[in-house]
């Protein structure tokens, strides 16, 4: 995976929109990835980039996920079936909405110290 920046722990996500994420007190511009091993730059700028490739991180700490959010931008996106029925059988239950979703979801399932990931999308504007 290339880097696109890492912050070493998973943490809630203070705001979205205009590009990208602020988290710890940071900004990120671009595309996130939050996994129990911590926050990652994420390539994908559209549903129609998230792969086997993109998701390799999240397939390497499934044993630590139980559900994946994945943020597919402004609006709910399909997502790719293969990639749905290869987490389901490492565990890990799929839910594809629109990134603020995700985002608000995300938030409170980590504060209830749930085993959970996200795969976000970077939006230009919240709604």
């Amino acid at each position: 995976m290339e880097d696109l920046g890492h912050y070493p722990q998973q943490v809630p996500i203070e705001a979205y929109g205009n590009g990208g994420f602020r988290f710890a007190g940071m900004s990120h511009r671009g595309s996130l990835l939050c996994l129990p091993s911590g926050m990652y730059g994420w390539a994908p700028e559209a549903a129609s980039g998230i792969n086997v490739e993109a998701l390799a991180p999240v397939l390497a700490e499934a044993g630590s996920i139980d559900v994946l959010l994945v943020g597919m931008g402004m609006d709910i996106a399909a997502f790719p079936k293969d990639l749905r029925a290869q987490l389901r059988e490492l565990a890990v239950v799929v839910e594809p909405i629109a990134t603020g979703g995700a985002v608000r979801t995300y938030n409170v399932l980590l504060a209830e110290q749930r085993s959970i990931a996200a795969a976000l999308i970077a939006v230009p504007r919240v709604r």
